[in-house]
């Protein structure tokens, strides 16, 4: 039977996954990346049970699970100290069946890459969309070495996708959502902590542990768009979070100044018609970027490529096989780019009487049990993927 190809253009982890589930239903798969290198921006990123499951149809779920550090206690501070909120490992589970896992991008990427046969991913190669296909003609994918002609296409290049902007070009696009974010990985404090997430006056930090005992941290403040400190990034967070409960001055002052990354927070509040024209489908930030306060930006794009291999597999025409993926991720993906759009407006809240009574009842939610406070991630955390896919052949 002849094999069929896909192309993916962006090595993120959306398109990573979809390559290693393509690769799986028995896809000729290339990956092209504009970078030079597969070194993942950013630093951690949390897997909670929906990916995990995803990665299950791939074989990868139980290597993710294995760099579980989150075993006990955890929860909300105000930036005193004050516990509003107490949850833990155990609690998560028994309620979406498994804990958060927070890995390095590194690790996930490096995890997804030793599942593709070596040569499938093309670093250093800017691609675009030529030509979407149909029906009767395939697509087709510009670079620098000549035309690739493919039965499937992928955009996965990211927030600001050039597939997205040929494919929909009067869309608006991103949006600046009103906030910026540091991120930092370091050597575990001396002195133990409870993994947590605090939220101030407009502010927010989080600090987590890794599976190699290194601490991931994070946090975010409200900002005009395009600015940075006058100094340095680890100057500008001592000034707003220096002062905050232990273990942060800790962290902050084993932090290096070069280690700090910053980056504007910017999400699509405005859906896509469709996430696919043709031939070619979107997946990831390129789809649906959604703020991260929900920490669900990476886990829909691993769902995102887990349904289209899906969809891909089940021998339909591509006009029939990807609108099946738009019905299933468009409206699903639009309902959590707006909570974690309106979780964003909770959690960088700045006026003293509306920071109190937030606080006030989270803490009030709290006291019947980790399971209210839990509740907010029913319907994503509880997410299953469709059946595996018959190995069969897109005509």
């Amino acid at each position: 039977m002849e094999q069929h190809r896909a192309v993916v253009v962006g090595a993120g982890i959306g398109g990573l996954t979809a390559a290693v589930a393509l690769h799986r239903g028995g896809w000729d798969v290339t990956v092209l990346e504009r970078a030079a290198a597969l070194t993942p921006v950013g630093a951690g990123i949390g897997l909670a049970p929906n990916a995990q499951r995803a990665l299950d149809v791939i074989g990868l779920g139980d290597r993710v699970r294995e760099l579980s550090a989150w075993q006990g206690d955890g929860g909300m501070r105000a930036p005193d100290g004050r516990w509003l909120a107490r949850t833990s490992a155990k609690a998560a589970a028994a309620r979406f069946g498994g804990p958060l896992v927070l890995l390095h991008r590194a690790t996930l990427v490096d995890i997804l890459t030793s599942a593709l046969p070596e040569g499938v991913v093309r670093t250093g190669v800017a691609a675009s969309l030529a030509d979407p296909g149909d029906d009767a003609r395939p697509a087709v994918v510009r670079t620098p070495d000549g035309d690739i002609e493919a039965e499937l296409v992928l955009g996965a290049d990211g927030i600001h996708s050039t597939v997205r902007r040929t494919l929909f070009p009067g869309h608006p696009g991103p949006r600046y959502s009103g906030f910026t974010t540091w991120r930092v990985v370091i050597p575990a404090p001396d002195r133990p902590f409870a993994p947590h997430e605090t939220w101030g006056a407009g502010r927010l930090w989080g600090t987590q542990p890794l599976k190699d005992g290194r601490i991931y941290a994070y946090a975010m403040a409200a900002a005009p768009a395009g600015t940075h400190a006058p100094d340095d990034e680890k100057a500008e967070l001592l000034r707003l979070f220096g002062d905050w409960h232990h273990p942060v001055p800790e962290i902050l002052a084993a932090a290096e100044p070069d280690g700090v990354l910053r980056h504007d927070v910017h999400h699509m509040p405005d859906p896509l018609p469709a996430f696919h024209r043709g031939r070619v489908a979107l997946l990831g930030d390129a789809a649906h970027a959604m703020q991260p306060t929900l920490g669900q930006g990476g886990n829909q794009a691993i769902e995102d490529a887990i349904v289209l291999a899906h969809h891909a597999g089940q021998g339909l025409p591509p006009s029939r096989a990807l609108a099946a993926y738009t019905a299933d991720r468009l409206p699903r993906t639009t309902a959590i780019v707006c909570k974690a759009a309106r979780t964003g407006r909770l959690t960088l809240l700045s006026a003293r009487p509306a920071v109190a009574l937030r606080n006030g009842l989270i803490a009030a939610v709290s006291r019947f049990g980790p399971g209210l406070v839990l509740r907010g991630f029913d319907g994503i955390a509880d997410w299953r993927p469709p059946a595996p896919a018959a190995r069969s052949r897109v005509s």
